[in-house]
């Protein structure tokens, strides 16, 4: 890619940019030029637990790291980034957060030390030019990122963002958002939406932690409505699930953990190959249902 063509891609200027932070831009060009389409992710994430343990569920994610394609950067929807606006990691090392409470020591003990890249959410902010989205340098990786990413890349070698839960937002702005991300697809960055589809802990029955399959049967009916409209493509009866059947609002009763899900969704291509994974219920009223598409 020419310099020119991609200052106007990224619309910037040289004006106002000093010539080290010009040239970092450029450099970075390279690693957006065209690829083959890369998949991209919802993965039901469930206990922070799952980056230190070994379960059906992890075992199924791990095998994600022989079939996915190596990315040039990561970029995760994660449920528990919930702000008022759009904001982006853009340190060059984000932490590892450790946002909960209540668990073994070992798992506080997990790093997961994955580069950022402030070049690629300048990126981000210029490809979507009429939605602002705010750089962030405080946050870092929370568990609906490293939870996951431990078992997919645990060399952590791989730049990391986050992209944050705008919480005051229709559900159809964040269809919107990632609509206009769908590039990024095919210049090497993976994509990935983290959180669970049935996800009612206030219901949780913690005898039953640990008995894959079980769920309440309204948690079967909502499980069974979603992935028949994923199926179909009907991502407008998933946007107005609020005003579907009960067992939807029991088992969405707030958004944060269901709009990951949403973004997948916007990323889809009409010739995307869909494949569930994990497909179960847990504890009554959780779903670790995810989907690759590819």
């Amino acid at each position: 890619m020419q310099r020119d063509s991609f200052l106007r891609l990224m619309g910037l200027s040289s004006i106002g940019l000093s010539i080290s932070g010009l040239s970092s831009l450029i450099d970075f060009s390279t690693s957006l030029e065209r690829t083959d389409k890369m998949p991209t992710l919802f993965i039901g994430h469930g206990s922070p637990m799952n980056a230190i343990e070994k379960n059906t569920f992890v075992n199924r994610i791990q095998q994600l790291h022989s079939q996915l394609p190596v990315p040039k950067a990561i970029i995760c929807i994660s449920a528990h980034w919930l702000t008022n606006g759009t904001y982006v990691t853009a340190m060059e090392n984000p932490k590892t957060i450790y946002d909960f409470h209540g668990f073994p020591k070992e798992l506080y003990e997990v790093d997961y030390p994955a580069p950022g890249s402030p070049e690629l959410a300048a990126s981000i902010s210029s490809i979507v030019e009429d939605i602002q989205i705010h750089h962030d340098l405080s946050w870092g990786l929370d568990h609906g990122t490293w939870s996951i990413l431990r078992n997919i890349y645990p060399s952590a070698n791989i730049p990391v963002l986050q992209l944050s839960i705008d919480w005051k937002k229709p559900l159809d702005f964040h269809v919107m958002l990632a609509k206009k991300l769908r590039m990024l697809r095919e210049r090497g960055v993976l994509i990935i939406g983290s959180g669970n589809i049935v996800h009612n802990l206030g219901l949780v029955d913690f005898s039953k932690l640990n008995q894959v399959g079980y769920g309440f049967d309204w948690a079967i009916e909502a499980r069974e409505f979603v992935n028949d409209k994923i199926l179909k493509s009907d991502l407008n009866s998933l946007l107005k699930y609020q005003n579907g059947p009960n067992y939807l609002k029991l088992a969405i009763p707030s958004p944060d953990h269901y709009i990951p899900l949403l973004y997948v969704l916007g990323l889809r291509r009409n010739d995307d190959e869909l494949t569930f994974f994990n497909d179960e219920l847990i504890a009554g009223s959780l779903s670790m249902t995810s989907i690759m598409l590819s």
